[in-house]
C-alpha cells in the first residue's frame, strides 16, 4: 500500500488538523476565563502548626495552584493559629489564610490594625473542639479540669480564645484554677502521653492527624462539652455567637469513641484575603479550591466539607470582589 496520501487525502487530512486546533483553542478558552493567562508572581500564605490541619491544607492548596497558576509562588508560613492568621494579613504579612471565624470577629471587635481591609473567599469546613484526657484520668467534665494541668493552646491561636471561653463558662479561672500550659497539637499529644499535662484543647477539622497518631500509642477519651455550656457561652461574648452545639461524630476517630459520639462545639472556618488583593488572582484562587476540593479531601478529610453551595458564606467578613466574581460565574 502507498504511503502517499491521495490529493482529496491530504487536503481532508489538513482540514481535520485545523479543526482540531481550533476544537483545542476553545477548550483553553473555556478553561483559561475570558482566555487570559494564568496569574504570575508570589504570595504568602499563613498556615498553622505542624501535625495542624491549616497546614497541612495549606501544603495540600499549594499543589493545586500550581497546577492552575505554574507561575504563581505560594510561601507557606507556620503560625500559632487563627488569631495570628488575622493578624498577620489584616496587616500585610501574608496574602492569605485560614482562620476560624470567632477569631476573626474577636479581631473586629479588639479595633485590630487592618480589620476593615479582611475579606472572605470561602467558607471551607468546620472545627471541632476536642478536649482530651487519658482514659483512665477520671476527667468526665469540663468543671473537672480544676486544679489540673491543662494545655489551652499557643498565645494569639485559636485554640486558645476558645479554651479560654469554655473554661471560663464552666466556672474555671484560666489564670487561677488551672495550671495553664501552651501546647499546641504539635507537642499537646506527646505531653500527655508522657503525663506532663492532664488535659489539652484542640479544635480543629475531624480527623486531625495529631490525634490520629496519638491513638497509635496512647489510650485518651474526649471529655464532652455539653449543650448548655454553649448556651451560656452565646451570652457572654459576640464572638462566641459562631460557636454552635454539635456532636462530633463517631467516625472521626473509631479506635478511641468506640462508636459514640461526643457533644461539642464546632465553627466554621474561613479562607480570607484583603480588600486591596488583585481580584483576578483571588477569583483564580477561589476556583482552585473549589475544584480541587475532592483532590485535596482525598487526604485532608475535612476538605471533602467544602461546597459551593456554602462557601459565599464568609461571616462576618464580606466576599473579596475576586471571589465574588467567581461565584457570579458559576451560578446556575
Amino acid at each position: 500500500m502507498s504511503k502517499v496520501f491521495p490529493r482529496i487525502g491530504r487536503r481532508r487530512a489538513l482540514q481535520g488538523a485545523a479543526a482540531g486546533f481550533v476544537a483545542f483553542g476553545l477548550l483553553l478558552w473555556w478553561l483559561l476565563p475570558l482566555g487570559e493567562a494564568p496569574p504570575r508572581g508570589t504570595i504568602t500564605f499563613s498556615t498553622g502548626t505542624l501535625r495542624g490541619v491549616y497546614q497541612e491544607y495549606g501544603e495540600r492548596l499549594r499543589t493545586e495552584l500550581a497546577k492552575d497558576m505554574p507561575g504563581l509562588k505560594v510561601k507557606l508560613v507556620q503560625s500559632a493559629g487563627s488569631y495570628e492568621n488575622v493578624q498577620r494579613v489584616a496587616t500585610g504579612r501574608a496574602d492569605f489564610t485560614i482562620a476560624a471565624a470567632d477569631a476573626v470577629e474577636t479581631y473586629e471587635l479588639n479595633d485590630g490594625k487592618g480589620a476593615g481591609r479582611l475579606r472572605g473567599v470561602a467558607r471551607l469546613y468546620d472545627d471541632y473542639v476536642q478536649l482530651v484526657v487519658p482514659r483512665d484520668s477520671g476527667i468526665s467534665s469540663v468543671a473537672q479540669l480544676r486544679h489540673k494541668r491543662v494545655a489551652i493552646g499557643l498565645p494569639n491561636s485559636g485554640v486558645r480564645l476558645i479554651a479560654n471561653r469554655v473554661l471560663r463558662a464552666a466556672g474555671i479561672d484560666p489564670a487561677k484554677d488551672i495550671t495553664p500550659v501552651s501546647d499546641g497539637i504539635d507537642t499537646g499529644p506527646d505531653q500527655l502521653r508522657r503525663g506532663q499535662i492532664d488535659a489539652f484543647f484542640w479544635s480543629g477539622g475531624l480527623p486531625t492527624k495529631g490525634l490520629l497518631d496519638l491513638a497509635d500509642k496512647f489510650s485518651y477519651t474526649f471529655v464532652p462539652i455539653e449543650g448548655s455550656l454553649v448556651t451560656k457561652l452565646h451570652t457572654e461574648s459576640e464572638a462566641a455567637l459562631y460557636y454552635r452545639a454539635t456532636n462530633m461524630p463517631e467516625s472521626a476517630y473509631p479506635s478511641i469513641q468506640a462508636g459514640t459520639t461526643v457533644p461539642t462545639i464546632a465553627v466554621s472556618n474561613v479562607l480570607m484575603t484583603r480588600k486591596d488583593m488583585d481580584p483576578r488572582l483571588t477569583e483564580w484562587v477561589t476556583r482552585t479550591v473549589i475544584k480541587s476540593r475532592d483532590d485535596i479531601g482525598n487526604h485532608v478529610h475535612s476538605a471533602q466539607l467544602v461546597d459551593l453551595r456554602t462557601a459565599i458564606y464568609t461571616d462576618p467578613l464580606p466576599l473579596q470582589e475576586g471571589a465574588r466574581r467567581y461565584y457570579r460565574s458559576v451560578k446556575p
